[in-house]
């Protein structure tokens, strides 16, 4: 059974986020720069899931 797009990138967010906790711990301090951070990290390992986003497609 295939993956919702909602399933595909909400399990990115949950696994950004548990990624990002320890990030922060590893920090000593809040991340300020959390969205950057969570968009390098979700653009990173939907890639190694085979997944890829793309551009504005005009209609």
């Amino acid at each position: 059974m295939a993956l919702s797009t909602i399933d595909i990138l909400l399990d990115a967010l949950k696994r950004a986020a548990a990624a990002h906790g320890l990030h922060e711990e590893k920090l000593g301090r809040h991340d300020a720069d959390w969205p950057q951070w969570y968009a390098e990290h979700m653009t990173r390992t939907l890639g190694e899931g085979g997944y890829r986003l793309s551009g504005h497609s005009a209609q």
